[in-house]
């Protein structure tokens, strides 16, 4: 659910870190005098990115820090991010979410609202319910993905992608304004707190030790707030972005530290950053925004029907609706597909080509597998390759390479169901 593209190198992999401005403008004359210039732009982009509550905690912990999406956050820590990845594949990672948009949606009409911007069936929640659902618009692209959380609080819960944080406001509170005017009862309340996942199999062994509540009892997409480690008022969600079973955090930020460094107090704990992060939600199959769905696909495209709440198709009562059911039935020209190669690392914008060379596609993310020592990848090809063990090619370096469509998720998740 990360929006925005990680800026760290070929198809937001993270592996690839950018070059510093040192050493890139050499040579006689103005070349020192660029290079200083370049430096200090540099240097003022830094400091212009915004800072989780974390930050320093980072920098003290051997974070490597990079923008993304506006913000400073580690790509890495001192391990490797194979080591990272495979980190919490086995034990447990804390990753920092902080710089993603929460927000409480209050008023008697909170469902009315949040129904006329999203394609999921709100009112079927139960209390402390959660579902991913997508901000659609008229024409059925996709505005951003985030979960909504039907609370017993009497509000609903929303957490949503730090690159579209601005948008995502903007959209908000502009139905908010027309539903008002109309005369009902809804408000937006948006959240100055702190997000971390933790995010592993060794989790809920983990947690348990700082929590009351049995989370034997807290399934996945479920909610409740608990006293966290001695911090009371913390919201806990059963879900992540690795396709592990995890939880996400969401916690006064004046307290953030105290309860990550109580989290790492136990041997089964490391931090993790952006890069593991990237190459973890790949290999579950998970959505990127910005590269792997965004304004100009649609939730049939890819593959994300699922999200759509019955109601809501019968209905045909969200934004988009007009375009997006009758795709349901005559399908698309394209689809999202997943692809495995064991030849060059496969990366964004990488064309798909059919046997004969015929260009059917293109990469939207791209990474090397470190659980299955292949190289992975999503794609959208045109339908008639989208099934699962076509051969295709992918073009490499002007060469073709040989590829196979295949199911996603490409390591299977571990969602705790109860």
């Amino acid at each position: 659910m990360m929006c925005a593209r990680l800026l760290l190198g070929p198809g937001g992999s993270g592996l690839g870190l950018r070059a510093s401005s040192e050493g890139l403008l050499r040579g006689a004359g103005a070349g020192c005098v660029a290079g200083r210039q370049q430096q200090r732009q540099a240097s003022s982009a830094e400091a212009a990115l915004k800072k989780t509550p974390l930050f320093d905690f980072h920098r003290d912990y051997g974070g490597k820090m990079v923008g993304f999406a506006g913000w400073s956050m580690p790509v890495q820590y001192k391990d490797s991010h194979i080591a990272s990845h495979m980190h919490t594949r086995e034990h447990c990672s804390i990753f920092d979410v902080s710089h993603m948009l929460q927000t409480k949606v209050h008023g008697k009409d909170r469902v009315k609202f949040m129904e006329s911007l999203v394609v999921a069936d709100i009112a079927e929640l139960k209390d402390n319910q959660g579902t991913l659902s997508l901000f659609t618009n008229e024409k059925g692209g996709i505005i951003d993905d985030l979960i909504v959380t039907k609370t017993n609080q009497g509000y609903l819960y929303v957490v949503s992608n730090a690159g579209c944080a601005d948008k995502d406001s903007v959209h908000m509170k502009a139905r908010m304004a027309e539903l008002k005017a109309a005369g009902f009862d809804v408000d937006l309340e948006f959240l100055d707190e702190a997000l971390i996942a933790l995010q592993g199999p060794t989790m809920s062994r983990v947690l348990q030790e700082g929590i009351k509540e049995d989370l034997n009892n807290l399934t996945f997409m479920t909610s409740t707030l608990a006293t966290v480690f001695g911090v009371p008022d913390c919201r806990v969600t059963r879900c992540g972005y690795t396709g592990e079973d995890g939880v996400e955090i969401s916690i006064p930020k004046t307290r953030v530290v105290e309860l990550t460094e109580k989290l790492l107090a136990n041997s089964e704990v490391k931090l993790a950053g952006l890069g593991a992060r990237d190459s973890l939600r790949l290999e579950a199959g998970l959505c990127l925004y910005g590269n792997d769905i965004d304004e100009t696909t649609t939730p049939v495209e890819a593959t994300l029907v699922w999200t759509i709440g019955k109601r809501r198709r019968q209905n045909k009562d969200f934004p988009g609706a007009d375009i997006i059911i009758p795709q349901i039935k005559a399908k698309t020209a394209r689809k999202r597909v997943g692809l495995v190669t064991t030849g060059p690392p496969i990366r964004q914008h990488t064309p798909v080509l059919s046997l004969d060379g015929k260009v059917i596609g293109e990469v939207t993310s791209g990474c090397p597998s470190p659980c299955l020592k292949k190289n992975i990848a999503m794609a959208y090809v045109d339908a008639e390759f989208a099934k699962n063990g076509t051969a295709i090619q992918v073009e490499i370096r002007k060469k073709a390479v040989p590829a196979t469509i295949s199911k996603m998720p490409f390591v299977p998740t571990k969602y705790y169901s109860g």
